[in-house]
């Protein structure tokens, strides 16, 4: 599996919320904070995204994507300086499964809010920026051609459909993700980033297909052909922590998805990744994740587990 692939499927990622709407003559619209990642498309017309905390509004033409990874409250507007309206409270109707404002037909727009069941949330929403906008011009056929089939099944909502809607709605997140990555337009830092570096990705994706194996820095730096200073130096500029922290924190936080969903002992999930003792992997753990293992699944068999956090810098505690 790919590192990518590998990250999403420890999330454990999920569409709450599907569905869109259309909007006529003047109009403005507030949106609160939500928890999760908002996803939205313009499929008519244009408006204006100002985001919560980010500098300039946006101008969205058809075709045009955006992502909000941090929850932010945001409004959509054909014209800033209106008073925008909660959207809690829009005067509605609802049309082919679309919710109609102020008479509709003038703009249209369709979205998907992304929740995760899996820990941690932030080794994606962390290093993400608070506005992903992925323009109609970047080369988008196949995002287009999965949005068409999303769109269908919310109007006709034939048997079936939500189930179909969570396969379009995750494809739809790989794929906007894809492109933002493909774009490299803001100089992240972070394993999501270093995916775009053929060598970096290389060495990732090594270590997510044998966590198990005894990496070591120069054995990485020959798997992708480069000398070990060279590959160390490369690592830290575009991960944000030496391949060493990141090979034990990508551990570490298998072992926590281990330690609340397998059911396995302590010492098989240590051994399955590499530790011969457990108290060697107990030691690695709290110093990693903040607490002991069983710390951890106590907690988060509570609802209340620690996370560790994905700053752009490093997973690191939290």
């Amino acid at each position: 599996m790919d590192t990518l692939s590998d990250v999403l499927s420890m999330l454990k990622p999920r569409s709450d919320l599907s569905g869109g709407f259309t909007a006529g003559g003047d109009w403005s619209i507030q949106f609160p904070p939500q928890e999760g990642i908002r996803f939205q498309a313009v499929l008519a017309g244009e408006c204006w995204l100002a985001v919560d905390g980010v500098s300039e509004p946006v101008r969205l033409k058809p075709g045009d994507c955006t992502m909000l990874p941090r929850g932010r409250p945001f409004r959509l507007a054909s014209d800033l300086s209106l008073t925008p309206v909660p959207v809690d409270e829009m005067l509605s109707t609802t049309r082919s499964g679309m919710t109609v404002y102020n008479g509709g037909g003038d703009f249209v727009i369709v979205g998907t809010v992304f929740a995760f069941t899996g820990r941690p949330v932030d080794l994606l929403v962390g290093i993400l920026p608070p506005l992903v906008h992925v323009p109609q011009e970047s080369g988008q056929q196949e995002l287009r051609t999965t949005l068409d089939q999303l769109v269908r099944e919310l109007r006709e909502r034939k048997p079936g459909f939500v189930v179909v809607i969570q396969n379009y709605t995750y494809t739809i997140l790989v794929q906007v993700l894809r492109l933002h990555l493909a774009a490299g337009e803001d100089g992240g830092i972070g394993w999501l980033f270093a995916l775009a570096d053929k060598q970096m990705s290389a060495a990732i994706n090594a270590m997510h297909n044998d966590p198990r194996h005894a990496w070591t820095l120069q054995e990485l730096a020959q798997h992708v052909g480069l000398s070990r200073s060279v590959f160390a130096s490369r690592f830290k500029t575009t991960v944000g922590s030496s391949a060493m922290d990141y090979l034990i924190r990508w551990r570490m936080l298998l072992a926590g998805d281990r330690l609340i969903s397998s059911g396995d002992p302590i010492s098989t999930i240590a051994q399955s990744l590499g530790y011969e003792s457990e108290s060697a992997f107990s030691k690695a753990f709290k110093r990693t994740m903040g607490c002991s293992p069983r710390q951890y699944a106590h907690a988060c068999g509570k609802n209340s587990p620690p996370r560790a956090v994905d700053d752009g810098n490093g997973i690191r505690p939290h």
